[in-house]
């Protein structure tokens, strides 16, 4: 009965009931340790920084807290002081949340900073102090400010990048400086000359420094040691103590815990030396008591703590790791290969075997029962051909992925990790970022995050990466696969295109010819034609299919000939009847002008250079007719106003002769130009049966 009264409880208050009640304790809890510390000549404006900083009601219960820690050191004339302060500091937070001033900080820091000189100011007048005095109230009020604005700053940080390691600097260190302040209310509990806090605070320092990274392990030693120094006049010493010792630690964090912690105590024992007295011999028994600790700690809280600091690191592959990733994606390419060989030979005998059952059967059959089985055989058979070349596809596209693997000839980590963190500002906290030079010394960086991740379009993005790397680089190209989505950046090439296209349909409103032009992440263009056989849907449908499977394959980093074999083979089980589909591919760097045209029984296309044109004529066949075609293949190089067309035969069966003619009058830009060679191309098929017309043109640019 009384587990279900409280099963009852938990539904009606709900998870986010839960959620605010830890959230307002936390609020309390924290008023009311801040309220207790306090440095040198009676300091305590914690708690009040804390109170005027508070927000969304959190101030109520910091000002309950910080009163009630006020309260603890009894009714003299300062704590009285303290307590009317963060009154004042709550009832400014509560002006501040209710003008809409939360947001600007400084509003925040103002509130924290009158309440303490407004009551410093009143006391001071009703005891007549001295000038000396006032000048430490000023003193105080620049330190409430200095730690008013660490508490605006910790508490709106965004603790979800401290696991993504994406925190920036300057939020980290107003965290640590805030979780130090607190730190001062426990330092003056001590059992003989042993102060725990301080222990505390050594096994803090240790675990940072040999999990975490020398850097934060050393801005957490020198940010403890100066909080927990100025409650005692003991800064100087602390600070130096905690700092260097941790510097020193910091040389040994490549070897083990043992090695980290002796290097850490061998240097507090000699500031422990250097202080004397009971100062010295507290400083090295709480060092040696926090090591002993931190080399103790169990297996699993310390695997917790390896998994916590490495969660989100980013761990680019060095040349070792690249070479051995290459040997086996090689292997497994040949491995896919003689996987092929060997279904091949299985289904020659299949094949074999089959066909003489037949042979000897067919006096029992009838003709027509004879030809329906040797139909369903060669149809079994075709099927069996393309399972082998599905292997040999993948064959291929395993050695495509081991040829970008080996090209990739520097990951560079230091920018992959300033990357992360500047995505942490944008709330987005990818699983893995790559920023990668090729042989050419071209970079690009690729970041996989999850699909829900928000800004990926964010234009500034692109220019403070470029920053990051020191480059230029393009918009970024987003592609999304179920929850996954990459974020690509290239560098800015030397080169751009003009393109321009135009379409003609000659039956209906679907055309046979499908065009393509996209962008793949080594600073290529490549413009794509497929022509699906004969006309209208059926057409559209091949030649949608042809140019739309290649283009998701080269987007996805494989070959074009890898790619082709793909094709292909989708074509040839598509259906029963003939499909097929031609392929006119123009790949153009855009660094170097090189141009590389591949032909998979499309029609010639041509290079205007100096307004003279230039034909390029392969043979080749279609995809989705036989096995294991190729590309036909040819290079040209681009210069500087140099124009390239790609056409679909229902414009180039009319030859190139009338096309050379139409070079001086044919317009300077592309789609200009496209327009009107389309154009003409359809006043000299007047009155005849034409077929789908289309052309691209693209002018090489020089980026500016």
């Amino acid at each position: 009965m009384e587990v279900r009264f409280k099963s009852k409880i938990k539904d009606s208050i709900g998870k986010e009931g839960f959620k605010q009640v830890g959230i307002y304790g936390g609020y309390f809890f924290a008023g009311l340790i801040s309220a207790l510390g306090g440095a040198i000549y009676d300091i305590k404006p914690f708690g009040i920084a804390f109170v005027a900083v508070s927000k969304k009601k959190g101030y109520i219960f910091s000002a309950i807290g910080a009163i009630l820690g006020y309260l603890v050191f009894g009714f003299s004339v300062n704590s009285i002081r303290y307590l009317c302060a963060a009154l004042i500091a709550g009832l400014g937070a509560f002006l501040t949340e209710l003008l809409d001033l939360y947001h600007i900080p400084s509003y925040c820091v103002a509130v924290a900073v009158f309440a303490n000189l407004v009551t410093g100011a009143f006391v001071k007048i009703r005891t007549s102090a001295e000038a000396g005095e006032y000048i430490l109230l000023i003193a105080e009020a620049l330190l409430t400010a200095g730690i008013s604005y660490f508490y605006y700053r910790a508490i709106n940080a965004n603790y979800r990048q401290i696991r993504f390691k994406a925190l920036p600097i300057n939020d980290l260190v107003c965290i640590i400086i805030s979780g130090a302040t607190l730190f001062l209310s426990l330092d003056g509990l001590a059992i003989w000359r042993i102060h725990p806090i301080r222990i505390i605070a050594t096994g803090i320092i240790l675990i940072a420094l040999h999990y975490g990274g020398e850097r934060l392990g050393i801005l957490l030693s020198l940010t403890l040691g100066f909080a927990l120094g100025i409650g005692n006049k003991n800064t100087s010493i602390l600070c130096g103590a905690y700092g260097f010792s941790a510097l020193i630690a910091g040389l040994f964090t490549v070897q083990s815990v043992f090695v980290t912690a002796g290097a850490y105590l061998c240097s507090l024992t000699f500031f422990a030396i250097a202080s004397g007295g009971d100062m010295g011999i507290s400083l090295f028994l709480d060092g040696l008591i926090g090591t002993l600790a931190f080399v103790l700690l169990p297996t699993g809280l310390t695997d917790k703590i390896e998994t916590f600091f490495e969660s989100g690191a980013d761990l680019p592959p060095d040349g070792t790791l690249r070479q051995n990733l290459v040997l086996k994606l090689r292997f497994a390419s040949n491995a896919m290969a003689a996987i092929s060989d060997s279904v091949d030979q299985v289904r020659e005998r299949i094949n074999d075997v089959t066909r003489r059952k037949n042979e000897e059967e067919k006096e029992y059959m009838t003709p027509e029962e004879y030809v329906t089985k040797e139909v369903i055989l060669e149809k079994t058979n075709q099927i069996r051909m393309v399972a082998s070349d599905q292997f040999i596809s993948i064959s291929g596209m395993l050695n495509d992925l081991a040829h970008e693997f080996s090209e990739a000839e520097i990951f560079d980590s230091t920018a992959s990790n300033k990357i992360r963190r500047l995505l942490g500002e944008y709330d987005i906290y990818p699983s893995n970022i790559s920023a990668i030079l090729d042989k050419y010394g071209r970079m690009r960086v690729e970041i996989l995050t999850n699909s829900k991740s928000k800004d990926l379009s964010n234009p500034h993005l692109k220019e403070e990466i470029g920053k990051i790397c020191n480059r230029y680089f393009d918009n970024g190209r987003i592609t999304s696969f179920k929850d996954d989505t990459m974020l690509s950046f290239f560098e800015k090439p030397s080169y751009s295109l003009e393109v321009g296209f135009a379409q003609h349909s000659a039956e209906g409103e679907l055309c046979g010819d499908t065009i393509k032009i996209i962008n793949d992440s080594k600073g290529h263009s490549i413009l794509i034609i497929s022509d699906g056989m004969g006309k209208g849907s059926r057409a559209a449908l091949d030649g949608a299919m042809g140019a739309g499977l290649l283009s998701r394959l080269i987007n996805a980093g494989f070959g074009f000939d890898s790619a082709l074999k793909i094709v292909n083979s989708a074509l040839l089980v598509k259906s029963n009847d003939e499909s097929l589909a031609t392929l006119d591919i123009a790949n153009i760097d855009l660094f170097t002008g090189k141009c590389e045209l591949f032909k998979a029984g499309a029609p010639a296309s041509y290079i205007i250079k100096n307004n003279r044109l230039t034909k390029c004529e392969l043979t080749s066949m279609p995809a989705g007719i036989l096995r294991g075609i190729e590309f036909a293949k040819r290079t040209a190089v681009l210069g500087v106003d140099d124009s390239i067309l790609l056409m679909s035969d229902g414009i180039t069966d009319l030859g190139d002769d009338w096309l050379k003619g139409e070079l001086g009058n044919m317009p300077s830009g592309a789609q200009e130009g496209a327009d009107y060679i389309l154009e003409k191309a359809l006043e000299k098929m007047k009155d005849k049966k034409i077929d789908d017309m289309s052309i691209i043109i693209a002018r090489l640019e020089r980026n500016k």
